[in-house]
Order: structure tokens, then C-alpha cells, then sequence
């Protein structure tokens, strides 16, 4: 049943957003702050997008639909300035953002200490001190400095001059490292499996360029602003961003799937929160073929196989930090988690996948009831892949917390085509927003200085398909935003994440509060 508010049949708006992800509702909220009226039309019955939070299970075990625990969430120039907090964010940080155990019972650890994370590398051995040491040398020139490094880092490369350009560069020369480079600063495996499974967030090769700057980055989100996930899961951020979008005079339409811009009321500027594809056929013969072709012909990443578990008890994991993070990492080499996501990029499921998991019901008593618990795992597969990944999953968690399958009550499986029927901007299954391999998570849909516009100065995109690429953050919005309102609306911000001002020809301007 679409939930339509108030006013939602008036033909007149300054902007509409197609679609209630985290950078739609972002690209939403930038807009209403700056004084306009906004209307977003979502298809599902929810806002949220990949962060939306349900029963997939049993009654009382809230899941997470897509995405689960948010580094880049917690750490957002654009989150930190709106006041989430007021309508209902709280967000939850576990003793220990991240554990990444090995078969043997032990485990290295992101702690938010940087040096409590250098002494986890390798315990008495000559090899782990060294190896702390060389953490300690990455990460050193840019902890506390989060606040100044993430405006720069979260943005499209070519869209304006950095605010820190030193920093900037001196992160640059680390950060457009492969994952394989960065890994040479380390001679054990400890150190070189953490790496490893922090780049493998990107879901590319770990030989592919800029892999090494993802695993700095959630690195140094784990240090300053730490790995945290909303109370009562990921749908508390999309709501606390609908609420406060409601608050400024916005309006949305739920339940409302859009096919053409062509139905929607007439707006000086369409921010649409979608797939370049999508992007192609909504916006129809108003962008040139040529452009359009190109955005059609967008690629798509790896997809991925995710189970939710609700369990009767904890996971027994053999590694005791384990039961101390939001996060683990289940794949101990840099080798194993190398050939995993291999397999998946080039169009075979792994034997041994790599899998990323939390465990939000050890820190947030809302998410299952009765002492009982929750899991979310996933694995990497082929786009669009078809098989049964539960066997290979089980297996490996198993090799890490023997007795696992004992405490299952209950387990829901999504391969490929469920993950894309759940939010379709995860086409194929990829939730990354399009491959990430050969430096396009830095330069998407295609190469441009500002690519969140397109030929027809009323149309941008907001997705994850945009610079920073993808992640629960908000800035792909706030940026494509920021774009209308300089191009469109001839408004101009008051400070980097504050008010705006300008001529605002033609707009009508709302009192806001």
C-alpha cells in the first residue's frame, strides 16, 4: 500500500529524488536544508534501500537487509551534520570494530587503538613486531585527522580542489596502491590477512589498483570514528533520515515504483537514485544516445550469497576476541581471501569464499528475543550466479566456531537474484554499486569531472554508481545534490556542510526549521 503524505498530487515541486536509499534521502534532506520543496518517490513499501532492517527468519529477529554495520556511516561529513539524533539514530559500537580469526584459535584485531591493532599482528614472534611497527608507520601521519581527511577522500577526484591537498596527496600515495603493494610492508600473515580483508570490501582483485586505499580507510575509520551499526538495526538511519526530511517540508511517496521521468510532477531538477541502466530508461530521450548508450553499457561487478541466521546462542568461535567484535573476517591468508575473490570476479563460485560477518544481537539486545541471537554473513559469487552457497558458507564458519550449525534455528539464504529483488539497484546481485577493479570505484558511471550530472541540466544520479562509490554514507547524494543546487537553483553553501545561499531564481522557497 503506497504511503503518500500530504500534497503528494501537486504538479509542482522544486526537485524530485527517485529512490529512498541512504544518498536519495540524502540528496533529499541537502535539498530541503537549502529552503526547497522536495518530493522522493520510492518503489519498495519502505524508505531505505540496501539499509532497511525486517524479519527474515522468525518472529523477533530483526535482519539487515543489505548492509549492517557502518564505518563510513558513522564517519560522514554529510551524517554529521544533520541532527540524526534527534529523530531516533543511536548508534552502537562494539567492544572491538573488527576480529579476523585463524584456524589455530587466534585472531588479529582493528581495535580502535592503533597500537593495540599493531600488537594483535603477531604476538612474541620477530615477525609480528615488526609487522606492528609497519601498521603503525601507515596509519600514524593520518589518525585524529578523520575530520579533515574524509571530505577529501569521500568525493569524486576531479570535482573542485581538495581542502587539504598535502594530506590529501600523502594519503593518495598509499591509497591508489593495489592491496598485493601494500601488503609487502608485512612479513606474516597475520598483518597480511587483516589487509587483505579490509580491501576486500572493494570486491575487486586485491592486484587491482586503489584496493590498498579501501583497507586505509575502513583502517582509519576504525581508529577515529569506529565500526558501529545503528540500535536496532539499519533502518533506524533511513528512518531518522525520512523523519528529518518530514521535519523540513519534504514529502514521500512509498510504494511507488517510477518508470519514466515522464510521470512524475514537473521539477526544476530530478536527482534519481538508481543505476546508470535506469538511469538511461527513465530519463529516455532527454539524455543524447550517445551518453545514454555509455550508461547502459555500465558493468557490474561480483554479486553476493547472504544467509541471515537466528541463532539460539552465540556463535562458539574458537577465537575469544571474536566475541568481543561487531565484525569478522573468515578467511585467514591473503592468499585464500586472494583466490576467493578471484573466483568471483572471474565467473566461478570459490570453494573456500571469503566471508564477512556480524553479530549486531551481541551489543544490541533489540535485534532477537529471549537472549537469543542473530548472524549476517555473506560470501562472494559471479554476478548473477545461481547456485547454493549455504554448504561451502556453513563450512567455513564452521572451521572457525565448531558447533556452529547446533545453535541454527533458523537460516535465510539470498543468492544473486533474491539480493537484487530486495533493492534493484543490487543488479545481478552486486552490491557495490558496479565494479570497483581498474580504478572505477574512483571514476564512475563514466570518466567526467562532475559525474553526477548528466547533458540534460535538470537530471543528476545520486547512487552508488557515483563517486565514493558504494558504502552507507550518504556522500554520492549529498554531492549530486550539492551539484543541482550550484547548477540549477544558483545557490551557493554558507561553510562546507551548512546553510546555502543565492539568488534561487525561480525556486520557491519553503520556511524550514
Amino acid at each position: 500500500m503506497a504511503g503518500t503524505e500530504p500534497g503528494a498530487g501537486s504538479t509542482e515541486v522544486d526537485a524530485v529524488v527517485v529512490g529512498a536509499g541512504p544518498n536519495g534521502l540524502t540528496a533529499a534532506v541537502t535539498l530541503a536544508r537549502a529552503g526547497l520543496s522536495v518530493r522522493v518517490y520510492e518503489a519498495a513499501a519502505t524508505v531505505g534501500g540496501g539499509a532497511r532492517t525486517g524479519e527474515l527468519t522468525l518472529p523477533g529477529f530483526r535482519h539487515d537487509i543489505c548492509s549492517a554495520v557502518h564505518p563510513l556511516g558513522a564517519g560522514s561529513p554529510a551524517f554529521a551534520a544533520l541532527p540524526l539524533d534527534r529523530y531516533g539514530l543511536t548508534w552502537v559500537e562494539p567492544p572491538l570494530p573488527l576480529a579476523h580469526p585463524f584456524p589455530d584459535g587466534s585472531a588479529a584485531t582493528l581495535a580502535r587503538s592503533a597500537e593495540e591493532t599493531a600488537a594483535s599482528l603477531g604476538g612474541d614472534t620477530r615477525d609480528g613486531d615488526a609487522d606492528g611497527d609497519a601498521y603503525l608507520r601507515l596509519v600514524r601521519p593520518f589518525l585524529g585527522r578523520w575530520s579533515d581527511l574524509a571530505p577529501d577522500v569521500l568525493r569524486a577526484p576531479l570535482d573542485g580542489l581538495p581542502r587539504h591537498p598535502v594530506r590529501l596527496a600523502r594519503f593518495g600515495f598509499r591509497a591508489v596502491a593495489p592491496a598485493a603493494l601494500l601488503a609487502r610492508l608485512f612479513r606474516g600473515e597475520r598483518a597480511r590477512g587483516l589487509l587483505a580483508g579490509l580491501a576486500a570490501h572493494a570486491i575487486a582483485p586485491l592486484g587491482s589498483p586503489a584496493t590498498g586505499g579501501v583497507a586505509l580507510l575502513f583502517a582509519l575509520a576504525a581508529h577515529d570514528v569506529g565500526w558501529p551499526f545503528p540500535r536496532g538495526g539499519s533502518q533506524a538511519l533511513s528512518d531518522a533520515l525520512a523523519a528529518y526530511l518530514r521535519a523540513l517540508g519534504g514529502r514521500i511517496e512509498t510504494g511507488r515504483p517510477v518508470g519514466s521521468l515522464a510521470e512524475l510532477p514537473a521539477a526544476r531538477a530530478y536527482l534519481l537514485d538508481v543505476m546508470p541502466e535506469d538511469l538511461a530508461a527513465l530519463a529516455g530521450d532527454r539524455l543524447p544516445e550517445r551518453y545514454a548508450a555509455r550508461l547502459r553499457g555500465y558493468r557490474h561487478g561480483p554479486a553476493v550469497f547472504k544467509i541471515d541466521y537466528a541463532l539460539s546462542e552465540p556463535v562458539p568461535w574458537k577465537a575469544d576476541a571474536c566475541a568481543r567484535a561487531g565484525t569478522v573476517h573468515l578467511g585467514p591468508t591473503f592468499g585464500e581471501i586472494g583466490a576467493a575473490l578471484r573466483a568471483a570476479c572471474r565467473g566461478s563460485a570459490p570453494r573456500t569464499p571469503f566471508l564477512i560477518a556480524a553479530q549486531p544481537s551481541l551489543f544490541d539486545g533489540t535485534r532477537a528475543p529471549d537472549a537469543r541471537h542473530v548472524l549476517w554473513v555473506y560470501g562472494h559469487v559471479p554476478n548473477g550466479w545461481r547456485g547454493d552457497l549455504t554448504e561451502a558458507i556453513e563450512r567455513q564458519i564452521e572451521r572457525f566456531a565448531p558447533g556452529f550449525r547446533d545453535r541454527v534455528l533458523a537460516r535465510a539464504a539470498a543468492g544473486p537474484a533474491e539480493i537484487e529483488a530486495r533493492d534493484r539497484n543490487n543488479t545481478g546481485g552486486d552490491i557495490a554499486g558496479g565494479r570497483c577493479d581498474r580504478l572505477r570505484l574512483l571514476f564512475r558511471p563514466i570518466l567526467a569531472r562532475v559525474p553526477y550530472a548528466t547533458p540534460d541540466r535538470a537530471v543528476y544520479l545520486c547512487s552508488s554508481a557515483t563517486p565514493p562509490g558504494p558504502g552507507v554514507h550518504g556522500m554520492c547524494g549529498y554531492h549530486a545534490a550539492r551539484t543541482a543546487l550550484r547548477r540549477v537553483f544558483g545557490l551557493a553553501p554558507v561553510g562546507e556542510w551548512g546553510s546555502w545561499t543565492g539568488s534561487r531564481t525561480g525556486s520557491r522557497r519553503r520556511t524550514t526549521g
